[in-house]
């Protein structure tokens, strides 16, 4: 069975007295385990497709299936709470609250889901060490990179275990380096066993991931197995540059 199926996914908005095709017709499978980067140019509908998978949001027709269970006729409340049991988040521009080191940033979810106070700070430290930040557990946002930001905001994602872990241009607002890294982080994650769905604009990002989506104007125009670019291959690339060759 399929972690995440949608057939004929539809979205609608009314923008102005005209109706806008955000999905059309959108029918597509992710298995567990699978590493999907979806592309498209802005306003093809990528960013819809991720927030109905995310459970943000709701079609206005078709339905929507989530480890086994059907997603797209829930009410409010009880998308809040797929969300948090079974679906990661991470975002662009971190999401993260300044007040809050990292370690209570990463608590924020198991909050919600009702967890002791003792083992979310277990957990959360553990999440942290498994992002490379064991050392900067009650560093605020403000005295982190952006990249380090970025794997707090990963470890807030991963902390209560979800089914798929959603990423929407995770890499925007970091440097080439540190996107890298930040891919190499989510393929060990995938290695382990997490699912794993990528929205970016960047082809070399794109690249980390198993599969290919592409959508063009509301609806899906390619969906291919591609060869996966190895991240940490690639950042030892960029730590060790191989020596220049003399010249003959």
């Amino acid at each position: 069975m399929a972690l995440i199926e949608t057939s004929r996914l539809t979205r609608l908005y009314q923008l102005g007295g005209e109706t806008v095709h955000a999905l059309q017709d959108v029918s597509l499978s992710i298995e567990a385990g699978d590493f999907v980067a979806v592309m498209g140019p802005s306003g093809s509908g990528k960013s819809t497709f991720m927030n109905v998978v995310g459970c943000l949001d709701r079609p206005t027709a078709g339905t929507y299936r989530l480890d086994g269970e059907t997603i797209s006729s829930l009410g409010g409340d009880s998308l809040a709470a797929v969300r948090n049991r079974k679906i990661g988040f991470v975002f662009q521009q971190f999401n993260l609250l300044d007040r809050l080191d990292a370690l209570a940033n990463v608590e924020l979810p198991m909050i919600y889901a009702g967890i002791d106070p003792s083992r979310r700070r277990e957990l959360a430290a553990a999440a942290l060490r498994r992002v490379g930040l064991g050392e900067r557990i009650h560093h605020r946002p403000t005295q982190l990179s952006g990249g380090q930001q970025q794997r707090v905001a990963i470890a807030r994602a991963i902390v209560n275990a979800p089914k798929i872990l959603l990423a929407d241009e995770p890499t925007g607002a970091l440097d080439s380096r540190t996107s890298v890294e930040l891919m190499a982080l989510f393929q060990e994650l995938n290695r382990e066993g997490m699912t794993i769905c990528i929205v970016t604009h960047e082809s070399d990002i794109a690249g980390y991931a198993k599969r290919l989506v592409r959508f063009l104007d509301g609806r899906v125009v390619s969906d291919v197995r591609q060869p996966q670019a190895d991240a940490a291959a690639h950042l030892a690339g960029i730590t060790h540059p191989a020596p220049a060759e003399a010249a003959e």
